[in-house]
């Protein structure tokens, strides 16, 4: 069993990106042409000598003049800002793009890659959220696949294999609570990023992580699977899962319900993904059903964890409004991280970005990049 492919990544320095390499050093048959990375010259510079890609890119031009300088023995093209991934998502010789890029960034690329024939391998939630309306159709004209690799949509992808869509009654989000959960609205004024930052189940990088706790990222994750999976909102639920074994599920008309399970492990989607049709060999720690005893469900707090509801209201509106939703939180995270504001400030700062917003119906690539600009300016003006 080999997966024979040719993939670049945006975003290899990153928790995805590095986990897609754990990946294919494991199937050797997997071949990467391009990486791109933020800052994290250092390492990418190890990423191009241990997997040889022709092609790599940084944000910054003076990081790009020093990583051509550490890398001034080997046969790679260095390119820096958006130029530089619209080059990678375009690479000639990949056939599947990994979008493993935090942020609004990614959409441009996104749309590069399946315009020029490559399948996605999607980890960029914001690609869905705020152009879901202009990428699936474009992927369809395209005839290229978009591929989930959130744990969640991964999960609903392989319950919903070789059933028919039409039969769907029910998509069950299933979402872990993160560090937060159970707790009041008062408790969470007090909490500082390092709070936010333990993750009970997951190791993510620290945008996720945060929006894990403030249930944004499931609020996320409601408007991608509406897109990936062609449904109507109202039959997406959320349902917190603790211990995070069940990765979601799928209820059909007849009442059955299709469950996909595992350890938590970011490999496996990422992996099936890449290696779809097919599946392949996984190291790693099994399910040991009689050792973990139960598997608990709670229901979701909207009230405390406001970054659900919003999300709703969002996706409910629609238009340029999740991307008002999702740029807000952008900002407002890296504000909490910065210990400018306090955690529910991330909250107040998205309701009130969406409630001074005027609707624009039928938004293209480039309103959805002002917007974003727009809404960042609004936010910053209020520190």
């Amino acid at each position: 069993m080999s997966m024979n492919k040719t993939i670049a990544i945006l975003g290899s320095t990153g928790s995805i990106g590095t986990q897609t390499l754990d990946v294919v050093r494991a199937n050797p048959s997997l071949r990467v042409s391009a990486l791109s990375a933020g800052r994290n010259v250092r390492l990418l510079e190890q990423q191009i000598r241990e997997f040889r890609p022709c092609l790599a890119a940084v944000w910054d031009e003076a990081d790009a003049a020093d990583l051509r300088t550490r890398t001034a023995d080997l046969d790679v093209k260095i390119l820096s800002g958006m130029e530089g991934l619209l080059e990678i998502a375009r690479e000639e010789k990949s056939s599947v793009l990994v979008t493993a890029i935090v942020g609004m960034i990614g959409i441009r690329p996104t749309i590069a890659a399946i315009e020029a024939g490559k399948d996605i391998a999607l980890a960029n939630k914001e690609t869905l959220v705020c152009a879901g309306h202009l990428i699936m159709p474009l992927a369809k004209k395209h005839h290229v696949s978009i591929l989930p690799v959130d744990s969640e949509h991964s999960a609903i992808f392989q319950c919903l294999n070789g059933e028919n869509r039409s039969r769907i009654a029910r998509i069950w989000l299933t979402a872990s609570g993160g560090p937060f959960r159970g707790m009041t609205y008062e408790q969470l004024k007090t909490k500082r990023p390092e709070d936010a930052l333990k993750h009970p189940n997951w190791s993510m990088g620290n945008k996720i992580t945060i929006d894990s706790a403030s249930m944004v990222n499931k609020g996320l994750e409601v408007m991608e699977a509406r897109w990936l999976f062609d449904t109507d909102l109202d039959r997406i639920r959320v349902v917190i899962q603790p211990q995070s074994i069940i990765h979601s599920m799928v209820e059909f008309t007849d009442g059955a319900v299709i469950a996909q399970l595992g350890t938590p492990d970011m490999r496996l989607p990422i992996q099936y993904a890449l290696s779809y049709p097919d599946r392949v060999p996984l190291s790693g720690e099994r399910l040991d059903f009689a050792g973990l005893g139960q598997i608990t469900f709670e229901e979701p707090d909207p009230e405390t964890f406001r970054g659900l509801k919003l999300a709703f209201e969002a996706a409910r509106t629609g238009g340029s409004m999740p991307t008002v939703f999702n740029a807000a939180n952008e900002y407002a995270v890296a504000a909490f991280l910065d210990r400018k504001i306090g955690f529910t400030d991330i909250y107040e700062i998205i309701s009130s970005s969406m409630e001074r917003h005027s609707l624009i119906p039928d938004p293209d690539a480039e309103t959805i990049l002002r917007v974003q600009e727009e809404v960042g300016a609004f936010v910053e003006s209020r520190w």
